[in-house]
């Protein structure tokens, strides 16, 4: 009996299979090293400080030479991010005076909750997931019509329950465009603002949008939901919210229970 081993063909395979491990390994490491934009960071930073009121309506930020300092930056980044800032309309610059920060824009497309006799604070509102992100075709029909890149691309389809003081009171249903959000699918997004992820994670913000409201009886699914009976009144929207992205739409379906809670919201 004779034995054949063919060293070379051998020593190919092991040659390839470690390039090919090595090559995974850079990959990964350039997946994981990849970060937010100096100047997104920055953005976000005195995006935070405004909304949160350290800087009021009227007040002036720090200057270009004040910010460079602080986060050690240099000033073609400063000013990009208080360029987006200006875009946003957050602050208005003047010359000679500097970085004025303006009327805040009112948030679009979150309602905000508050009960029949006193708001309700954020720390009370939690979210829950129904039904994690998963990317499939769109439904159709749909009930807005899609740009045919939003169509062609599929969507990211989940879930949510919204619960004040663990009340279920929004229950929602979203569709995003699969469209340049690597990972998103993966993402936890339990008690986490789908806003702000898209806004710090993707730099995508919302900039208006439209609604359908009416009402209808819960069905078996909505009532066993918002802890409802079946048949009982509740609010029906249909929300298209317009992005800075173009042909990049965020759609939801929500059943809101008003019986103890109202909501409001500017477009």
């Amino acid at each position: 009996m004779i034995f054949f081993c063919n060293f070379d063909l051998e020593n190919n395979l092991r040659w390839l299979v470690n390039s090919t491990l090595s090559a995974i390994k850079n990959n990964f490491k350039n997946m994981v090293g990849k970060k937010i934009p100096q100047y997104r960071r920055l953005y976000e930073i005195l995006r935070k400080h405004i909304t949160s009121g350290a800087y009021p309506e009227g007040s002036l930020l720090p200057s270009e030479n004040e910010l460079c300092a602080i986060h050690n930056l240099t000033r073609p980044t400063v000013r990009h991010a208080l360029d987006q800032l200006v875009k946003d309309g957050y602050i208005l610059k003047h010359q000679g005076k500097g970085s004025i920060v303006n009327q805040l824009p009112r948030d679009i497309g979150i309602l905000s909750i508050h009960g029949t006799t006193s708001a309700v604070g954020a720390d009370h509102l939690k979210t829950s997931i129904i039904s994690k992100p998963v990317i499939k075709k769109w439904d159709s029909p749909f009930v807005f019509e899609l740009s045919d890149i939003e169509r062609e691309s599929g969507c990211i389809f989940f879930e949510r329950l919204r619960m004040v003081n663990d009340e279920p009171v929004f229950y929602d249903i979203s569709h995003i465009p699969n469209i340049n959000l690597p990972r998103f699918s993966s993402r936890n997004l339990e008690n986490k603002s789908l806003f702000e992820i898209l806004r710090s994670q993707y730099q995508v913000d919302v900039i208006g949008g439209e609604q359908k409201l009416s009402a209808i009886p819960a069905n078996k699914n909505i009532a066993q939901h918002l802890k409802v009976e079946e048949g009982h009144p509740v609010l029906y929207m249909e929300r298209r919210l317009k992005t800075n992205r173009p042909n990049f739409n965020l759609y939801s379906t929500i059943y809101f229970n008003s019986e103890n809670h109202s909501i409001y919201g500017t477009f």
